[in-house]
C-alpha cells in the first residue's frame, strides 16, 4: 500500500511542476533585444545537451549491455533485470536536468521583464521556475524509485536490491557526466570572458560587446540547472535506496523499514509543496529571508509529519541482527540528518554571503591586492569544513546509537526529504544570474539592472546552500552506502574489516583519498585549457571585428559556445570514468580485492567530503566579495581592489562551479559501482 501511495506522490509532484511551468510559460517575455538574447542562450543550451546526450546513449549502451553480461556470471549477484534498472536511473537523471534546462531556459527573460516592476515579481518569475526543478527532480526520483520496488518485487524479488543498485547506478553516472560536463562548459566561458572583459577591456560584466558573454549564460544553465537536477536526482534516490537495501538486509521484504523510506519522501515533498508556497507568496523586500523562510517551513512540517506517522507506525524489527527499535528512535535519527543539512546550509549561507564578516574580510583583503584576495578565499574555506564536518559526525553518531546502520541511511533520507524546496531555491540561483545578465545586455535601464543584480547576488548564496546540502547528503548517503557493502559482503560469507594493520585496505586508503584530488585536478585543468582557448578567441575577434567596441558590430557568439561545448564534451570523459573503472581494477587485482575496495571507499569519502566543501564555499565567498565591491565598497567597479577581487572570482569560479559539486557525486557512484559488483569482487 505505501509504495502506491508513493507512487501517487511522485505523480502529484510532477503535476504541480507542470502548473508551475504554465505559470511561468505565461509571463511575459518582452520584446526586441531581450527575446533575441534569451533565444541565442536556449539554442546554446539545447545544442549542448543534445550533443551530450548522443554521447551519453552510447555510454548507456554499452554499460547495459555489460551488466546483462554479468549475469550470466553464476553467483555473480548481478540480476538479468539489472540493465533495465540502470537504464531507467540514467533516463531519468538525464530528463530531469533537461526539463529544469528548458524551463529555466524559458524564465531567464520572463524574470528580467518582471523585475522591471518590482523585485519581488522578478523573485516570484525566478522561484517558479526552479519549483519546477526541484519538483520534477523528487517527483521522477520517487515514481521511479516506487515503480521499480512495485514491478520487480514481483518479477524478481531476489534481485530487487541488485536493480535497485543498478537504478542508482544509472543516475549517478549520468550525473556525474552531466556534472563534469556542463561545469567545464560553464566555467570555460565564464572565466575567458571575465579575464578579456572585465580585467583586460575593462568592460562591464554581461556586456553584448564581449563574444564569450552568451556562452557564459549558456553555461549557467548547463552546468548549474541541467548539472545541479541530475546531481540531486541521484543523491535523492541514492539516499532512498541506501535506506530500502540496508532494510531488506535487516529485516525482508515488504516490511516496515522497507517501505519507511518511501513513506518520508512522499511526506517531504508534501513539505516542500508548503515551504515553496511560503516563497512565492510572502512579499518580503528580502529575497533571502523568503528562501530561508521556505526552508525553515518545510522542514518544520516535515518534523510534525514524521512524528506522526512513526508515532503511528510504531516499533520497528531488526529481524537479522535480533533488534528492536522504538519508533521515537527512528524519529530521532531522521531529525538527526534533517538538522545538520539546515545547520550545513545555514553555515554556507553564513561562510558566502556578503552579509557576513568572512565574505566581506575577503573583500578587504583584495584593498592589496589578488594575492591577499586568494589567501584569505583559502583561508575561509578551509575554515568553512568545520561545521558540516562536525555536524554530520554528530548526526552518524546519533543516527547509529538509536538505530544502527539503518539510522544512518535514514538520516540521509532525513537531510534530502525536503529536496523539493532547496532544490527549488538552488535553481532560482542560474536563472536570476541570467536575468541580470540579460538586463544588462539590453539595456534595461540602472534600477532594473540593480534589481536584478540583487536577485543574482542572492542567487549565488542559495547555490552555495544547495551545494552544501548535496555535499552533505554524498557524505551520509555514501557512508549508508558503504555499510550496505559491508552488509552484503557479510551475508555473502566475508566480513570486512577496516583494519589499518591490513596492507591491501591501506592501499585503498590511500587510492580512495587519491581519487578526490586527481579527478579535480582533470576537471580543472580542462576548464584552464579550454578558458586558454576562449581568450584567445576573445581576443581574436576584439582585434580582428572592428566596430565590436564601439557597439557598431556584433561579436561571433556561435564560435564562442562552439569552443566551450567541444571541450566540455571531449573532456568530460576520462575523470567520469575513472570513477567507475577504479574501484572495478581494486576490486579484482589480486592482492587487493574486497578489502581494498572497503578501503578505497573510505578513503574517499574523507577526503572528498572536506574537499567539496573547501572548493565549494571558497568560490561562493570569492564570488560575493567581488560583488560586494561591486555596490561600492573598498572603491567600487573599476578599482584595484575591484580588479584582484576579479582575479578571486575567476580562480573560484571551477572550484564551485566544476570541481567542488562534482566530487558529492564521485564519491556516491564509487560506493554504488562497488556495491553492485562486491559479489563478483569474491568470485574473482
Amino acid at each position: 500500500m505505501i509504495e502506491y501511495i508513493a507512487l501517487g506522490v511522485g505523480l502529484l509532484s510532477l503535476l504541480v511542476a507542470f502548473v508551475f511551468a504554465l505559470y511561468v510559460r505565461k509571463q511575459d517575455q518582452g520584446e526586441g533585444r531581450m527575446v533575441e538574447i534569451a533565444g541565442y542562450i536556449r539554442k546554446g543550451a539545447m545544442t549542448f545537451l543534445n550533443r551530450e546526450y548522443r554521447y551519453l546513449s552510447v555510454y548507456i549502451i554499452v554499460v547495459a549491455v555489460f551488466l546483462y553480461l554479468l549475469s550470466f556470471i553464476k553467483n555473480g549477484g548481478v540480476s538479468p533485470y539489472t540493465p533495465v534498472g540502470f537504464v531507467v536511473g540514467a533516463i531519468f537523471s538525464a530528463l530531469s536536468g533537461n526539463v529544469g534546462m528548458r524551463i529555466a531556459t524559458l524564465a531567464n527573460v520572463r524574470a528580467a521583464k518582471a523585475v522591471e516592476k518590482d523585485m519581488h515579481s522578478g523573485l516570484k518569475v525566478a522561484f517558479s521556475s526552479g519549483s519546477v526543478m526541484g519538483l520534477t527532480v523528487v517527483g521522477l526520483g520517487l515514481f521511479g524509485v516506487s515503480a521499480i520496488y512495485l514491478i520487480f518485487n514481483v518479477v524478481d524479488p531476489q534481485g530487487l536490491s541488485n536493480i535497485l543498485f543498478g537504478f542508482g547506478f544509472g543516475a549517478s553516472s549520468i550525473a556525474l557526466f552531466a556534472r563534469v560536463g556542463g561545469g567545464i562548459y560553464t566555467k570555460a566561458a565564464d572565466v575567458g570572458a571575465d579575464l578579456v572583459g572585465k580585467i583586460e577591456a575593462g568592460i562591464p560584466e554581461d556586456d553584448p560587446r564581449n563574444p564569450a558573454v552568451i556562452a557564459d549564460n549558456v553555461g549557467d544553465n548547463v552546468g548549474d540547472v541541467a548539472g545541479m537536477g541530475a546531481d540531486l536526482f541521484e543523491s535523492y534516490v541514492d539516499s532512498i535506496i541506501s535506506a530500502i537495501a540496508i532494510g531488506i538486509l535487516f529485516s525482508a521484504l515488504n516490511t516496515a523499514i522497507v517501505f519507511l523510506p518511501l513513506l518520508l519522501a512522499a511526506i517531504g515533498i508534501i513539505s516542500s509543496f508548503i515551504g515553496i508556497s511560503v516563497v512565492v507568496m510572502l512579499r518580503n523586500k528580502d529575497p533571502s529571508k523568503a528562501m530561508n523562510s521556505g526552508v525553515i517551513t518545510s522542514s518544520i512540517v516535515m518534523i510534525l509529519l514524521a512524528f506522526v506517522v512513526m508515532y503511528l507506525n510504531g516499533d520497528y524489527k531488526f529481524v537479522s541482527i535480533g533488534k528492536v527499535v522504538p519508533w521515537y528512535n527512528m524519529f530521532v535519527a531522521l531529525v538527526s540528518g534533517l538538522i545538520a543539512g539546515i545547520i550545513i546550509g545555514f553555515s554556507t549561507e553564513y561562510y558566502t554571503s556578503d552579509r557576513y564578516k568572512p565574505t566581506r574580510d575577503i573583500a578587504k583583503a583584495s584593498t592589496t591586492g589578488a594575492a591577499t584576495n586568494l589567501i584569505t578565499g583559502m583561508s575561509i574555506g578551509m575554515l568553512s569544513t568545520v561545521i558540516p564536518v562536525l555536524s554530520i559526525s554528530v548526526a552518524i553518531i546519533i543516527a547509529y546509537i538509536l538505530a544502527d546502520l539503518y539510522g544512518i541511511a535514514i538520516a540521509a533520507v532525513g537531510m534530502l526529504s525536503t529536496l523539493g524546496m532547496t532544490l527549488s531555491m538552488d535553481t532560482y540561483g542560474p536563472v536570476a544570474d541570467n536575468a541580470a545578465g540579460i538586463a544588462e545586455m539590453a539595456n534595461l535601464g540602472k534600477n532594473v539592472r540593480e534589481r536584478a543584480e540583487e536577485l543574482d547576488a542572492v542567487g549565488n548564496t542559495t547555490a552555495a546552500i544547495g551545494k552544501g546540502f548535496a555535499i552533505g547528503s554524498a557524505a551520509l548517503t555514501a557512508l549508508a552506502l558503504f555499510a550496505t557493502y559491508n552488509q552484503t559482503l557479510e551475508g555473502l560469507g566475508q566480513k570486512i574489516v577496516i583494519d589499518l594493520a591490513n596492507p591491501s585496505v591501506m592501499v585503498g586508503i590511500f587510492i580512495g583519498a587519491l581519487m578526490p584530488f586527481l579527478f579535480s585536478a582533470l576537471a580543472l585543468l580542462a576548464v584552464g585549457h579550454a578558458a586558454e582557448n576562449m581568450v584567445n578567441e576573445v581576443r581574436r575577434q576584439f582585434r580582428e571585428i572592428p566596430g565590436i567596441m564601439e557597439g557598431k558590430a556584433t561579436p561571433e557568439y556561435e564560435k564562442c559556445i562552439d569552443i566551450s561545448t567541444r571541450a566540455a564534451i571531449r573532456k568530460m570523459i576520462v575523470p567520469t570514468l575513472l570513477a567507475i573503472i577504479v574501484p572495478i581494477v581494486v576490486g579484482i587485482t589480486p592482492g587487493l580485492g574486497p578489502r581494498a575496495v572497503g578501503g578505497l571507499l573510505a578513503g574517499s569519502i574523507a577526503s572528498g567530503f572536506l574537499l567539496a566543501i573547501y572548493m565549494a564555499n571558497a568560490g561562493g565567498a570569492w564570488d560575493n566579495a567581488k560583488k560586494f565591491i561591486e555596490k561600492g565598497n573598498f572603491g567600487g567597479k573599476g578599482s584595484d581592489a575591484h580588479k584582484a577581487a576579479v582575479v578571486g572570482d575567476t580562480v573560484g569560479d571551477p572550484l564551485k562551479d566544476t570541481a567542488g559539486p562534482s566530487l558529492n557525486i564521485l564519491i556516491k557512484l564509487m560506493s554504488i559501482v562497488s556495491l553492485l559488483l562486491a559479489p563478483l569482487f569474491l568470485l574473482l
